[in-house]
């Protein structure tokens, strides 16, 4: 079955890594660089599987044209899918979706922004192209000793649960489904969230974005935590309030702020956008601090992150094709 498939945000790296794999599959790919969306969905028509990332707008408005045009499955290749109106799918259309494709990447990333931040590398590196090799403004401090909150214990959370331990960090986690058999197993403790925010000195995000979960730092949160709190978020955009963390950086409330991940970032991330004037304020408010370290939702981006997206991503449109049970299938 030669199913015709619509990629929608695709990059030269998508294009590589999908034709590379679809060697052995066979699926007729069209390859397209905007974003799918109202406007551009009548693309779709004639076409039997779309394919799209995480910046791509799937609202109930789109899948009814996707319905009417023929569209029978939108694969996701990615594993967040707050931006598919699920509701409106239901019974209309069937979503599969790549759960996990490299937890490793993503954890090592996060490891990257606390260690840069913390050792001020990225001032640094400045300083010294510049024949500036003093120490002053550069000071950091040991990791170990010091105690990280985890929000989310999947697996992206228990790899580097294990990094930081094996780091002599203290590790506290919270989560609304504990993994108890993990925490005998690895000497770490759950607890509430207002104790992850009066007791880490870093606070490293991996839970899912739900209405539960949307901008669960904010204004009060960061009220509670530690003075010269580190934050990293390498989860969702919308974790984090952006107003309020500016606000809390500011106040010197928070000390340091990693993001691979922005709440307004569909303008801006995977896109070149240096020639043009950057009209985001909060992004630009963002990316004035020394403090604050900002990577274009790239954590994931490995070797090994982009073959198995590829490979998941194809093998869940075939298993549709041939009516096979969706492992990968997104319910309400």
């Amino acid at each position: 079955m030669n199913l015709k498939i619509a990629f929608f945000d695709t990059k030269p790296y998508d294009e590589a890594s999908f034709n590379k794999i679809n060697k052995k599959f066979g699926f007729n790919i069209r390859y397209f660089r905007e974003h799918l969306s109202i406007n551009n969905v009548s693309l779709t028509k004639g076409i039997d599987v779309v394919c799209i990332f995480v910046n791509a707008i799937a609202d109930a408005e789109v899948i009814d044209q996707l319905v009417e045009n023929g569209v029978k499955l939108i694969a996701l290749r990615c594993a967040g899918y707050n931006n598919v109106d699920l509701e409106a799918a239901k019974g209309k259309i069937t979503v599969v979706r790549v759960p996990a494709y490299s937890p490793h990447a993503v954890a090592e990333h996060t490891l990257a922004l606390m260690l840069t931040l913390n050792r001020k590398t990225h001032r640094a590196y400045n300083r010294t192209r510049e024949g500036n090799f003093a120490l002053n403004g550069l000071l950091g401090f040991d990791m170990a000793g010091k105690t990280a909150g985890i929000i989310g214990t999947g697996k992206i959370a228990k790899i580097l649960i294990k990094i930081l331990q094996a780091m002599g960090l203290n590790i506290l986690a919270y989560d609304l489904y504990p993994d108890t058999k993990f925490a005998d197993e690895n000497g770490i403790r759950y607890v509430s969230l207002d104790e992850i925010y009066h007791n880490s000195d870093i606070i490293s995000l991996h839970c899912p974005l739900t209405k539960d979960t949307e901008y669960i730092i904010n204004e009060e949160s960061i009220s509670k935590m530690k003075d010269g709190v580190m934050i990293i978020n390498t989860g969702r955009g919308k974790l984090i309030n952006t107003h309020d963390l500016i606000h809390g950086l500011k106040s010197h409330k928070v000390g340091f702020a990693g993001l691979d991940v922005y709440e307004e970032e569909s303008e801006y991330f995977f896109e070149d956008r240096s020639n043009r004037i950057l009209d985001d304020d909060a992004l630009a408010r963002l990316l004035s601090f020394n403090n604050v370290i900002v990577t274009s939702h790239q954590a994931f981006f490995t070797e090994e992150a982009l073959h198995n997206i590829a490979e998941t991503t194809l093998q869940n449109i075939q298993d549709f094709a041939d009516s096979k049970s969706l492992v990968n299938e997104v319910k309400l």
